[in-house]
């Protein structure tokens, strides 16, 4: 009996991972880790290292994978999942891709959430054979794209998903770059961070993010990422070019008025 199930799991794996590389990566990440629902979104099934794990309590150098990291369920990545399923009209009947994807649980949410069409994409090949996994766990289609399509041409997807992204310096100052580009040729972007340090927006697109929801992380969640007790989701609006100079001129005006009232207030006090 034991037989048979080993043959029919070698079977499901060699039908959804095209490359012998694939399915190799396919059997380590499933010997790897447990199925785990204990986070903000337990209607999704994922792959994740866990204290249950052996490789939790293994020294990094025992560790089989380059670096893991779609094997845990980031703050962001839970907070604009949880906010997904919780408000489907961001998503609903659109084109979704979801950057820097690991897991793929934002890419799952969308789809739960009546998106047409997600791309889950992530250059770490693993992390791809990880977010077929997932979707082929939850039985849900979604498609996976390994290639590198930072400051490509996106305009088949109507919404961004950066979840989690701003872990470096460099790689805020590439992202900010990129998403205001995107954000100018009107693409809706749903970023997910739980306030890490090289979070700051700069220039036009800090003018259009607005916080839409704030979560307190589980306790799981929180021990796994030592600082961090909560994760925002914020989204970017498109303003036209005039819209936007107009925008930007009241605002102007607003911090001359601003700084007009305290030249006078300390001209008062003198």
């Amino acid at each position: 009996m034991r037989y048979h199930r080993i043959i029919d799991s070698i079977k499901i794996i060699s039908k959804n991972y095209s490359t012998r590389s694939e399915q190799h990566y396919a059997k380590q990440i499933r010997d790897a880790t447990v199925v785990c629902t204990n986070h903000l979104t337990p209607e999704i099934k994922l792959h994740l290292i866990t204290e249950q794990c052996k490789l939790w309590h293994s020294p990094a150098n025992e560790c089989q994978f380059n670096d893991p990291f779609w094997a845990f369920y980031w703050p962001g990545g839970q907070a604009i999942s949880r906010f997904i399923l919780d408000n489907s009209k961001y998503v609903n009947n659109k084109t979704i891709l979801d950057i820097g994807s690991g897991s793929a649980a934002c890419s799952l949410a969308s789809a739960l959430a009546g998106a047409n069409q997600v791309t889950a994409n992530d250059i770490d090949p693993v992390a791809c054979v990880a977010a077929k996994l997932n979707a082929q766990l939850n039985n849900i289609n979604i498609d996976v794209l390994s290639k590198n399509i930072l400051f490509n041409d996106c305009s088949q997807w109507e919404v961004i998903i950066v979840g989690d992204m701003f872990y470096s310096q460099d790689m805020a100052d590439v992202l900010w770059k990129w998403l205001d580009t995107l954000c100018n040729q009107g693409r809706t972007i749903l970023i997910g961070d739980p306030g890490r340090h090289c979070f700051k927006p700069k220039r036009h697109l800090q003018e259009r993010l607005k916080k839409l929801k704030e979560y307190k992380l589980t306790e799981n969640c929180c021990l796994e990422n030592r600082g961090f007790s909560t994760a925002s989701v914020w989204i970017s609006f498109n303003l036209g070019a005039d819209s936007y100079l107009i925008f930007l001129h009241c605002k102007i005006q607003l911090l001359l008025v601003f700084h007009q009232k305290i030249y006078h207030l300390g001209l008062q006090q003198l």
